[in-house]
């Protein structure tokens, strides 16, 4: 694919936003949604005061009935109180997404913001219009506030992916467990610089993850079983978690030996922020991993470090409103998987791996906003000594607000590739590019974290015709780049 053909989507879409600048009606209709959302919320919450008041009359009927005594009575009468304020009590939260993807011929597509040759290695596209499978999380929270101030939070998270569109899907479903932890916070025997402090232990997603959602692709995914701490306070402006979590290494091949090897990995980390600067640090050890059997004359890292400095800015790189995220990440040995920590047995004592991450939101006029992206990512020594990765993606989500319920949505993605042999497929250089519009109904517009959305599409992609040699879906019948897309798809969260 040459230059030319991808510089067109982004000026289309860069073309579009200049038009938008220059007649984009007024913000009123923003003014006017936001006082709904706000009464929205209002109604909610006087709802909820009255099923209180119901609860506070049973009790007090109880208790005038002689059923309750007076310390039962003051201690069902706080706990209605704290369920009301929303301090205890069951809640549920989902994210779920749903498509179907199909090509030119009317047969189902690879899809996904992984699909191409660098994404085995993290590279993400974006995944607007290149989604053809369905993934459900389901997160069960119950919270408790005792009589002391003391907090405790249980969570459990089920989570099921599969790619078939049929509607009974048992035999290859991968319904599983991702998180099962507790929680607790405001201990009041907590003092000094753990007064605000929370401990947990079980198997969770760090509460610091932090992603790039028009790619799906996270800056860090620090996850696994084991116990933390978060938000001790070290100085005035400087917060501090320490965790240690613990992941595996399973069914690896051992050097002299017909009998599979398994080991842990763990990932003693140290997470601090100071002001809007986030800097991480960990140390990674696998015992026994370097009697991994890989490349003649290689050795398996069984130790390594992960370091990451990011910004969370609180504007559109200091030029508008909106937001910013950046990270700047370096990993040696088991750290040089940069994104998922721990999860990479194969890399090499030697290997390292540098990664560049960032994404921002605005509005570029009242009725349009725009968020740009960019990860890359730059390996060496990775699987064998002297191999090189190269990778690196722009994309762009630019969405116009037409109606209270629909918006017509825009993503250019592009994405450089310079990869060895050893990432799962046959060395490759070249470019991916792909240009998606996809109308999107919603119950309400206003913002790029508004959910559920229904969006029809249609995506036009093409690659450099070297990367078809790469193996896999690509090069595929049906599959080989200059094709267009069609489907549609559902996004929810709440």
């Amino acid at each position: 694919m040459n230059a030319v053909m991808f510089k067109t989507p982004l000026a289309i879409a860069i073309t579009a936003a200049g038009v938008a600048l220059s007649g984009a009606a007024s913000a009123d209709s923003h003014g006017l949604e936001q006082r709904l959302a706000e009464l929205e919320a209002r109604i909610a919450a006087a709802e909820q005061r009255a099923d209180a008041a119901e609860q506070r009359a049973a009790i007090a009927e109880a208790e005038a009935d002689g059923r309750l005594s007076a310390d039962e009575f003051e201690a069902r009468l706080a706990r209605v109180e704290r369920q009301a304020s929303g301090e205890e009590g069951f809640s549920f939260n989902a994210y779920a997404r749903s498509g179907l993807l199909l090509g030119e011929d009317g047969k189902s597509l690879p899809g996904g913001p992984y699909v191409t040759p660098a994404g085995p290695l993290g590279g993400a596209v974006g995944r607007l219009g290149n989604e053809g499978d369905t993934y459900v999380e389901g997160i069960f929270n119950y919270r408790m506030r005792y009589d002391n101030g003391a907090r405790a939070h249980y969570r459990m998270m089920l989570a099921d992916s599969v790619s078939t569109s049929n509607d009974w899907t048992a035999d290859e479903s991968n319904l599983n467990v991702r998180q099962v932890y507790a929680e607790f916070s405001d201990l009041p025997s907590f003092t000094g610089v753990f007064e605000n402090a929370s401990i947990w232990a079980g198997k969770r997603f760090d509460r610091d993850n932090f992603d790039i959602h028009w790619i799906d692709s996270d800056f860090i995914f620090l996850a696994g079983t084991g116990a933390g701490i978060y938000d001790m306070q070290l100085a005035e402006n400087w917060t501090s978690n320490l965790s240690l979590y613990g992941r595996s290494f399973s069914d690896f091949d051992i050097i002299g030996s017909e009998d599979p090897g398994s080991t842990d990995s763990l990932i003693l980390t140290s997470n601090n922020y100071v002001g809007n600067w986030q800097f991480m640090v960990s140390g990674l050890s696998a015992a026994d991993n370097d009697e991994r059997d890989i490349e003649v004359g290689q050795t398996a890292a069984d130790s390594g470090f992960h370091t990451m400095v990011a910004y969370h800015g609180d504007s559109f790189f200091g030029l508008a409103e909106g937001n910013f995220k950046a990270a700047l990440i370096h990993g040696q040995g088991l750290g040089a998987e940069a994104k998922v920590l721990g999860a990479d047995g194969s890399l090499t004592d030697d290997a390292q791996a540098t990664r560049l991450g960032l994404y921002g939101t605005t509005y570029l006029a009242p009725n349009w906003r725009v968020a740009p992206s960019i990860l890359a990512e730059t390996s060496r020594d990775r699987y064998v000594q002297g191999d090189e990765f190269n990778w690196a993606g722009l994309n762009v989500r630019l969405a116009n607000e037409l109606t209270e319920n629909f918006e017509m949505q825009y993503e250019a993605s592009y994405q450089y590739m310079d990869l060895d042999q050893g990432a799962g497929g046959n060395a490759v250089k070249g470019d991916f590019g792909k240009f998606t519009l996809a109308p999107t109904f919603k119950p309400q517009v206003g913002g790029f974290w508004q959910r559920p959305e229904i969006r029809l599409f249609a995506s036009y992609t093409d690659w450099s015709e070297e990367l078809n040699e790469y193996g896999g879906s690509f090069g595929e019948d049906g599959f080989t780049g200059g094709q267009w897309s069609f489907g549609v798809q559902t996004e929810v969260w709440f």
